[in-house]
C-alpha cells in the first residue's frame, strides 16, 4: 500500500510540474505575410507597395527596391511584395520568399534602398513608426520616400505604375510620399 501511495504521489507531482512548465511557455508568435503600402494612393487607386524589381518569383533581388502597384487587388500578396510582419516589429524588413532584407545603400539622403542577405547591420535596421514613417534607425532624419514621378510598368490591366524608392529627409513637403502601413491580403 505504501508503494502504491508513493507511485500515485510521484505521478501527481510529475503532472503538476508538467502543467506548471506548460504555463511558463510563451505563446508562439505566428509569422504573417504582409504588404507594405503607401498610405496615399497618389495616382493609382490600387495603391503602391514596396516591391522587388522584376516579376513575382522571377524578381531580381540584386536590384534596388521600388514602389509598384500593389498586387493584393488580385486576391493575395505577391512573393515580391510579401514581408514578415514579426520581423518588421523587430526593425527588420524581411522578404520571406527571397530570404533577404531591405538595406540602405548609404546612411544619407538620396540613398537607394536595396536587398541583401540579412546580417542585422546598421543599414538594415528600419523602424516603422506609429505615424507611418519608415526611418533608418541609425539616422531618424531619413524616411523611406517614393518619387514624385512615375512610369508605367510592363503589365497589368489597367496598367501598373512604378515609382523610385529612396531615403529622403523626413519633412512635411514629402509626407504624402513618406507614410506607410502594413496589411494582410484583401
Amino acid at each position: 500500500m505504501k508503494n502504491l501511495f508513493i507511485l500515485l504521489l510521484s505521478l501527481f507531482i510529475s503532472c503538476n510540474n508538467e502543467s506548471s512548465e506548460n504555463n511558463d511557455l510563451q505563446p508562439e508568435i505566428t509569422q504573417e505575410l504582409v504588404e507594405i503600402y503607401l498610405i496615399n494612393n497618389l495616382n493609382d487607386t490600387r495603391g503602391y507597395c514596396i516591391d522587388v524589381r522584376g516579376y513575382k518569383t522571377n524578381a531580381n533581388v540584386n536590384s534596388s527596391l521600388q514602389a509598384h502597384t500593389c498586387y493584393s487587388y488580385q486576391g493575395e500578396i505577391s512573393v515580391d511584395q510579401g514581408f514578415d510582419s514579426v520581423k518588421i516589429v523587430n526593425n527588420e524588413f524581411y522578404i520571406n520568399h527571397f530570404e533577404v532584407c531591405m538595406e540602405a545603400d548609404k546612411i544619407e539622403s538620396s540613398s537607394n534602398v536595396n536587398l541583401s542577405i540579412c546580417d542585422k547591420n546598421d543599414k538594415q535596421k528600419f523602424i516603422l513608426q506609429s505615424d507611418g514613417k519608415i526611418q533608418l534607425k541609425t539616422n531618424l532624419s531619413l524616411c523611406l520616400t517614393v518619387s514624385e514621378s512615375f512610369e508605367e510598368g510592363g503589365g497589368g490591366n489597367p496598367i501598373h505604375f512604378i515609382r523610385t524608392l529612396t531615403l529622403q529627409n523626413c519633412n512635411d513637403e514629402h509626407s504624402s510620399r513618406q507614410k506607410w502601413g502594413t496589411r494582410k491580403s484583401n
